[in-house]
């Protein structure tokens, strides 16, 4: 059973998440909250494995709330809601470690589809709004927010690694990336896997935002347009 927990300061958007999750027999709400405050209160007392948090929220924003939680429980995966104008508040929670992040409006089973892809490894990044967002942490990575990493560390990846190291940076799933890259899911996963213990990152988002601001994907989108 996954444990999710819905914050969102919308009294609609908060029902209506915990009426079609609840409608999953896999999936249990543990509470439906009104912001950052009351989303530690409920981690606290429930532990879900899962929370869908809106990143503008009163008290507490998600971005501030995502940071403590991350500090004090990183087992646990949060999807930030957002909408297009949320770009910097989207950057620092990912920075903080967010799994992912949805924009508002999405179709129900999209979010559904989050919440098993975030629970069983994976990060969700709409691919609708991927190039706005990496053009965010392209802008980002210029200034103080670097995620540095040893040049030992970089040497022993190998070109294959690099390239899909890229398309994460890019948003893309394991299966757009086998898709593109003509390889299987499993090897995808296997080579991220690979990637993450050489570079001793966290997850795949710290992953995506070291590609960018390495300036892996400007490279890669230059060599297509060539």
């Amino acid at each position: 059973m996954i444990k999710v927990l819905v914050a969102d300061d919308q009294e609609l958007i908060r029902h209506s998440l915990k009426f079609v999750l609840e409608g999953k027999v896999d999936i249990e709400v543990t509470e439906a909250v009104e912001n950052g405050r009351e989303v530690i209160k409920s981690v606290r007392k429930s532990k879900p494995d899962v929370i869908l948090m809106d990143v503008r929220m009163p008290e507490m924003d998600g971005v501030h709330c995502t940071q403590i939680i991350k500090e004090n429980y990183p087992e646990i995966k949060i999807i930030i809601l957002t909408t297009f104008d949320d770009d910097e508040y989207v950057y620092n929670a990912l920075k903080h470690g967010a799994s992912g992040y949805l924009l508002k409006g999405v179709k129900m089973n999209e979010i559904v589809q989050a919440v098993y892809t975030v629970y069983n490894g994976g990060s969700m990044i709409n691919t609708d709004v991927a190039s706005r967002v990496l053009h965010w942490f392209s802008k980002m990575a210029k200034a103080d927010y670097s995620m540095g990493v040893d040049h030992m560390k970089t040497s022993q990846l190998s070109k294959t690694e690099w390239k899909i190291i890229c398309q994460v940076g890019y948003g893309l799933s394991n299966k757009e990336i086998s898709q593109k890259l003509m390889l299987s899911e499993g090897t995808v996963r296997n080579y991220l896997s690979q990637s993450l213990n050489k570079l001793e990152f966290r997850d795949r988002t710290q992953l995506a935002i070291w590609a960018v601001q390495t300036g892996l994907c400007v490279q890669d989108k230059e060599e297509e347009d060539d």
